[in-house]
């Protein structure tokens, strides 16, 4: 059987600048028979057909062109989207099995809508806003069936999470990632937008580890905190303060059993007298 048709130069693959031409040039290729799929198919698939692979993909541009349609309100370029749905076209194209008795479009959504999906989540913000798959899944059904622009009330964000099967918490918190903006962390001074200034990141994200009054500080209370330790033990009987070193200050410590034979007593008194001993240091270092 004949399945060569007439189609555009494979250069239509990428939607470039004048996408209305694309669109009508990929609307023009005609559609494939089932006999004409199924054919190509076979050349593919058994004889590693290249032409039969590329008259596959030409024939199910305008099907990616539809999918691509429906991501138009997250702000992505539509060409963008495009051309990652027939980067999933031609995966699909590649693994498709024509005995499975599937139409590849059928087959080919799957990929179209997955390549589509990844190219959202890396480029809708800065921050990637779902990593792992029941994130994803909730972002993409979140942003279908919030229809507008306000917050969720108490019962759609319940019923949201009965239909997805997730918890009305991880519904809240991908809404707040929704509805948030990318903010450059140390915008340039603008006089006239001194508000926006005032909340900027670097206002309040300040890395204050390395001020020397903060280290300065944190070396006193170190100080502080060792010398009430050293006091603290200092004022326990021998045996007790023995005890607490082998227990918590030794490199290999000391169990309490190995502790009852040392000092010929229960492994219950050694407990009891380690238990008294810390009470005692703790109360030492809070006077």
């Amino acid at each position: 059987m004949n399945t060569t048709t007439s189609l555009q130069p494979v250069n239509i693959l990428s939607p470039g600048a004048n996408l209305e031409a694309y669109v009508h040039s990929v609307n023009s290729i005609p559609l494939l028979t089932l006999e004409q799929e199924r054919d190509l198919g076979e050349r593919l698939y058994y004889h590693e057909d290249l032409e039969a692979a590329r008259q596959l993909v030409m024939s199910h541009l305008r099907f990616v062109v539809h999918i691509a349609r429906s991501y138009s309100g997250y702000g992505l370029a539509q060409s963008d989207l495009i051309q990652e749905g027939n980067v999933g076209l031609m995966k699909a194209v590649k693994r498709f099995n024509p005995e499975k008795g599937v139409r590849l479009v059928s087959f080919a959504v799957h990929w179209i809508r997955a390549e589509i999906h990844e190219f959202v989540l890396r480029n809708w913000r800065i921050v990637k806003v779902a990593t792992t798959k029941a994130q994803r899944k909730l972002f993409f059904n979140l942003r279908s069936q919030k229809k507008r622009l306000s917050w969720l009330n108490n019962d759609e964000v319940n019923g949201i999470a009965e239909s997805l099967g997730v918890e009305a918490r991880e519904v809240r918190e991908m809404e707040s990632r929704l509805t948030g903006a990318d903010m450059s962390f140390d915008p340039a001074v603008d006089e006239s937008d001194d508000d926006h200034t005032f909340y900027a990141p670097a206002t309040y994200l300040e890395d204050d580890r390395y001020d020397p009054a903060r280290q300065l500080e944190m070396s006193d209370a170190t100080d502080n905190a060792n010398n009430a330790l050293y006091d603290a033990l200092e004022s326990l009987d021998e045996r007790s303060r023995d005890i607490v070193q082998q227990r918590w200050l030794a490199e290999e410590k000391a169990t309490l059993h190995q502790l009852a034979d040392q000092y010929g007593v229960s492994a219950e008194r050694i407990r009891q007298l380690e238990k008294n001993a810390m009470n005692k240091i703790k109360a030492a270092i809070a006077a």
